[in-house]
């Protein structure tokens, strides 16, 4: 009865469930700990969500599509490393910085859609080599060093302010009306564009898509440039959130966080559906256990087995769906 309701069928029943999963972890963690409760852990959430919810909506075009991207932990490291390198070694301006950071996305994202959709490499296999590919090549572009972008209070520094602003001393997070408007614009082109319907087409049945007339090779190589373009944005929001230097050779782990809150969000793993807002919900999820288990005394390792945990359950629960869906 509760999955037959219409307003309940509109809004879907794994989005209600990653609702309430939402809440009942932050309500978690406030019972569990006073120090939770603090403002500064809001904004210690959003600041994760920022560069985990850029990443995962192109992991998710990806998923849709029948693919994945492994690449985009370690490229958005990659690409921060280049455009901060532009600026702090070669005295670039910051907006160059940033244009190089999302134009390497991009590259990376032909590469990716290059070798899956016209070489026809395995989704896994082919984002893997990326991976590694931008893994090792922050390193050389850097010479092995980690780099820092401006400091807010230096020159430079504006960029800083697009996702947090201090007003008479307290965070300000207006990154999160970024994330909004990209969630918005890519709900939109996922469901009302030709792009994004043929991606959904794509997913659900490549050689159907095929014999439609769908050009298969140009619609699954733009859910891999849509994938690079917001790893390079998420290589941007990471730069600016964190005041720490961007150090090569890491990022690996960092694609599984954005993985991991699409399919938490109802997106499939063997493509054909899913949601930008149900990855965002995802999203906070992650968040909120990247945040809020060091509180309760968690140290990294368990950190990683409950995440674990949680995304076997998400899977398992992907597919029920689609078992389910097999036998209607």
């Amino acid at each position: 009865a509760f999955t037959n309701n219409p307003i309940v069928r509109a809004i879907g029943v794994q989005r209600i469930v990653v609702v309430l999963a939402v809440i009942l972890l932050a309500v978690f963690f406030c019972l569990m700990s006073p120090a939770f409760r603090q403002y500064s852990t809001l904004v210690s959430i959003l600041d994760y969500s920022y560069y985990i919810t850029f990443m995962a909506i192109g992991v998710t075009f990806c998923l849709i599509s029948g693919g994945n991207d492994l690449s985009v932990g370690t490229g958005m490291i990659c690409y921060a490393l280049a455009g901060g390198y532009l600026v702090q070694q070669l005295n670039a301006p910051v907006w160059v910085g940033m244009i190089v950071t999302i134009l390497l996305g991009l590259c990376f994202g032909v590469l990716n859609g290059v070798m899956v959709s016209i070489m026809n490499l395995p989704p896994f296999i082919a984002t893997l080599c990326s991976m590694l590919i931008t893994r090792g090549l922050g390193s050389i572009i850097t010479g092995g060093l980690a780099v820092s972008w401006p400091s807010r209070s230096s020159e430079g520094g504006w960029f800083r302010s697009l996702f947090k602003i201090i007003d008479k001393g307290t965070l300000i997070p207006v990154g999160f009306g970024i994330v909004i408007i990209a969630v918005i614009v890519m709900t939109i082109v996922l469901n009302r564009t030709k792009i994004g319907r043929y991606i959904i087409a794509i997913g659900s049945n490549k050689e159907a898509a095929r014999l439609s007339g769908v050009n298969v090779v140009k619609h699954q190589m733009m859910a891999y440039i849509i994938s690079g373009f917001f790893a390079g944005l998420a290589g941007i929001a990471y730069a600016a959130t964190f005041s720490s230097s961007v150090a090569p050779g890491t990022g690996a782990g960092l694609e599984l966080d954005a993985i991991g809150a699409a399919i938490i969000g109802g997106t499939s793993m063997t493509g054909g559906s899913g949601s930008i807002i149900g990855t965002l919900l995802g999203v906070f999820v992650m968040s909120l256990l990247k945040t809020g288990l060091p509180y309760i005394g968690l140290q990294a390792n368990w950190q990683q087995i409950i995440t674990g945990l949680v995304l076997i359950a998400a899977i398992y629960i992907d597919v029920l769906k689609n078992k389910r869906a097999a036998r209607k």
